[in-house]
C-alpha cells in the first residue's frame, strides 16, 4: 500500500522511527542498519516501506534502501519468519552480506545473528536458494537477448545473489560480466559487482 514515506524525523527510539508527513506521525519499525542511516531530528527523511496487516495488528516497516526492502520481502515468504524476525535478521547482517551468505550456503554466519539459530539459518538458505533458482533466465537490453544459462555456474550464482538485492536481471548480468575475469570465488565476484554498482 505504501511504497515509501517521506517527511521529517520526529523521534528515533530503539528500532522505531517516527516521521511527520503533513502533520501525521508515522511510527515505522526499522532494522539496526537502517536506524544508523537516519538523519537527526527535524531533518528530511525517506524510507521505503511495507505495511503488515493482520486482524489484530497493523504495522509499518521501513528500509533505507530498496535492496534491504527486497531482502525483507524475500525473508517473510519463509515459513516461520514474520516481519519482526526478518527485521532482526537484517539488523544482524547487511542485505548484500546476507545475500552472499545465502548463495554460498554459509549457514554458520547466518546462524550467528541474534535470535536466528542453525535451523532457521538452514531454512533461509534452502528456501531462498530454491526460489531464486526458479527466476527467469532471460532478459532484454535493447534488441539483444542474453541467456544466463549460457554463463558459467559461478556467474549464475552471483547474478542470483544480485537479483535478491533488488537488481534487475539486466543490471546483474552486466555487472557480473564486467568483473568475472577478475574473480576466482563467488564472494569476490559478488562484492566486486556490488562495488561496480556503487560507482
Amino acid at each position: 500500500m505504501y511504497s515509501y514515506i517521506s517527511g521529517q524525523i520526529v523521534n528515533v527510539e530503539n528500532n522505531l522511527a517516527t516521521i511527520d508527513v503533513s502533520g501525521i506521525g508515522y511510527e515505522i519499525a526499522c532494522s539496526a542498519n537502517t536506524i544508523v542511516k537516519l538523519p537527526t531530528q527535524g531533518k528530511a527523511c525517506k524510507l521505503f516501506t511495507y505495511l503488515y496487516v493482520r486482524e489484530d495488528e497493523m504495522s509499518l516497516y521501513g528500509f533505507a534502501t530498496r535492496e534491504e526492502k527486497a531482502m525483507f520481502l524475500k525473508l517473510i515468504t519463509i515459513s516461520g519468519i514474520g516481519p519482526k524476525a526478518a527485521i532482526g535478521i537484517l539488523s544482524g547482517m547487511k542485505p548484500e552480506a546476507l545475500a552472499v551468505a545465502i548463495v554460498t550456503g554459509d549457514i554458520k554466519t547466518i546462524a550467528k545473528i541474534k535470535g536466528v539459530g542453525k535451523k532457521t539459518a538452514e531454512r533461509v538458505v534452502l528456501e531462498l536458494r530454491e526460489k531464486l533458482a526458479t527466476q527467469e533466465t532471460d532478459y532484454f537490453t535493447g534488441e539483444v537477448t542474453v541467456n544466463v544459462t549460457g554463463m558459467d555456474n559461478l556467474s549464475q550464482e552471483a547474478i542470483t545473489a544480485l537479483k535478491s538485492l533488488g537488481c534487475t536481471q539486466a543490471e546483474a548480468v552486466s555487472m557480473v560480466s564486467a568483473v568475472r575475469n577478475e574473480c576466482d570465488t563467488l564472494e569476490e565476484l559478488i562484492l566486486k559487482a556490488l562495488r561496480r554498482m556503487d560507482k
